[in-house]
């Protein structure tokens, strides 16, 4: 895996989105785009900057064993991705495409870390449907994520339209908030600053494991 060019993430966010666009009927897809422009508008949703401290955290992972951000850090760089759910194809693709370059990020001695709303259940069936190796960490009712600045509400008039897709936010999260993360990428160091962070309201559009990787390879202080 090592010697094989990383395929490009945004390539398969492209078709995917090309997909959706084919399927789902015009005016939804019109209510999706507006609610994306929305939650880029949103100061509260815009994520925490490069040179930030992380907030510390302790969470369970899909085994119900707990996890603790500066008990891993002090082990190297993590990688701290932040994503939807199982339910989100865009999300599925992106951390399928980490996993893919997985071995590239142990070489450079970081650690992979991804964190969503949903139960351990919903990430126990993402992990293995997507063969991941790496923790998929549980957030209940987006409190680590707001920490990071990063949650927002889903609108009334989307709620119908992600039911009417099978997706009920409630069941997945195990509450009734309809609350979801932006999609980011951190690296955070030794010491739990933040080193990279990218920040993008539109999940269809994702950072590349490619350009984490050079600036794992260019650190010479951290």
């Amino acid at each position: 895996m090592e010697n094989r060019p990383l395929a490009s993430l945004q390539t398969e966010l492209d078709r995917a989105t090309a997909q959706m666009e084919q399927n789902l009927p015009a005016e939804m897809v019109k209510m999706f785009e507006q609610s994306i422009q929305q939650v880029k508008a949103s100061a509260g949703a815009a994520g925490l900057k490069a040179g930030a401290q992380a907030p510390d955290f302790s969470l369970t992972d899909q085994n119900d064993a707990s996890m603790t951000l500066s008990e891993l850090t002090a082990n190297g760089p993590v990688v701290l991705l932040f994503y939807r759910g199982v339910w989100c194809p865009f999300c599925n693709i992106a951390l399928r495409a980490y996993q893919q370059a997985s071995a590239l990020f142990a070489k450079a001695g970081a650690q992979l870390v991804a964190i969503s709303p949903q139960t351990p259940t919903y990430s126990a069936s993402m992990k293995a449907n997507n063969e991941l190796g790496f923790p998929l960490l549980s957030d209940p009712r987006n409190e680590v994520a707001a920490r990071y600045h990063l949650v927002f509400e889903l609108p009334e008039a989307l709620r119908g339209n992600y039911q009417s897709l099978g997706i009920s936010l409630d069941e997945y999260h195990g509450d009734s908030s309809w609350k979801l993360p932006v999609p980011a990428t951190y690296v955070i160091d030794r010491e739990n600053m933040i080193r990279l962070a990218h920040v993008e309201a539109d999940y269809k559009q994702r950072l590349e494991p490619s350009h984490v990787l050079d600036l794992l390879a260019s650190r010479n202080d951290w």
